[in-house]
């Protein structure tokens, strides 16, 4: 009986020693949660800093266009001064040189009597100085206008062969250099044409006066043909003294000079080409150049054959040429 008590005692006492299990305790998700607070504050901040930053340069970038608008504003005013003062300018200058263009006539026709050689070589030359003279105030206030949008655009239907004509009576006074010849290649199966003629006409006076300017000897040929169906490019072809490569993108610009020997020995504004890069584009066109220093140039301008946004003044002007003609 005693041995019995004594081996429940000790299976008793041994079932007492055995450590219990431990009940999960909170402080893991407790640390848990801790570290997302952590993170999250920390997120918070990054996103407070890159608020300010953003902030910041929205502040920047307002002050960087109200500065912009501020300087395109008064470069707006500067140009409209500029072409205000060229116009005043041109128009001013007007009036001595043609002044001076009419003695000179005069005297070169002997109205007051008979000059000597002396004198008819320094009336000739008065004649062409005024003449360069009248060309650069011309340019000049072309420019003015073509800047102020003052330029107005008259489209007609016209064919090219009096155009042609045109120009070659215009030219053939100025002629002087017995070693330089004019063509103009007859117009070949090109339809009429719808645009302002008098500012093409310009244009190419541009090109072939610039063209007999620098080509001492040879010729300068002028023709039109169409491309892509529905334009035609006019070319003035010399075979002057050519421009190097260097030059080609600076050609058109604004008061632009080939610097070379026969340059320096010719005045002028250095925006005749400008002028007619700004015609061009008014007229839907575009110019381009193509030449070797020593080899000639070619100018070449390239128009729609119909004035774009003019479809249906050109529609009714084309009936109405028809219908006369039939009439």
């Amino acid at each position: 009986m005693d041995g019995t008590s004594d081996l429940i005692s000790d299976r008793t006492f041994q079932a007492s020693a055995t450590p219990a299990p431990t009940p999960p305790t909170a402080a893991a998700p407790q640390e848990s949660i801790e570290a997302l607070r952590a993170a999250l504050a920390e997120s918070q901040r990054e996103v407070q800093e890159l608020s300010a930053e953003l902030e910041e340069t929205n502040r920047g970038v307002v002050a960087l266009y109200s500065e912009l608008d501020a300087q395109a504003e008064q470069l707006q005013k500067a140009t409209e001064m500029k072409s205000r003062f060229l116009a005043y300018m041109s128009h001013e200058f007007r009036t001595p040189i043609n002044s001076i263009r009419s003695i000179a006539r005069l005297l070169a026709d002997h109205v007051d009597g008979p000059l000597n050689t002396e004198q008819a070589r320094q009336v000739g030359f008065i004649q062409s100085t005024a003449n360069e003279f009248a060309d650069m105030v011309d340019d000049l206030l072309d420019l003015a206008k073509i800047e102020a949008g003052r330029v107005e655009i008259s489209p007609a239907w016209f064919d090219m062969l009096d155009l042609f004509q045109a120009l070659r009576g215009m030219f053939r006074p100025v002629l002087t250099n017995p070693d330089v010849n004019l063509f103009f290649d007859e117009p070949q199966g090109i339809a009429p044409l719808y645009t302002d003629d008098r500012k093409l006409s310009q244009i190419l006076r541009n090109f072939i006066s610039n063209a007999l300017k620098f080509t001492p000897r040879g010729e300068v040929r002028v023709s039109a043909r169409v491309v892509d169906g529905d334009r035609v490019r006019f070319s003035v072809t010399d075979t002057g003294i050519g421009i190097a490569p260097e030059f080609h993108s600076s050609v058109f610009d604004d008061y632009t000079q080939i610097g070379s020997s026969l340059q320096k020995r010719l005045r002028g504004t250095g925006l005749g080409l400008a002028v007619s890069r700004q015609l061009a584009e008014l007229l839907g066109g575009t110019v381009t150049l193509e030449s070797a220093l020593g080899s000639g140039s070619v100018f070449s301008l390239t128009l729609p054959l119909r004035l774009p946004g003019n479809e249906a003044a050109a529609t009714g002007a084309s009936a109405t040429t028809e219908d006369g003609a039939h009439g």
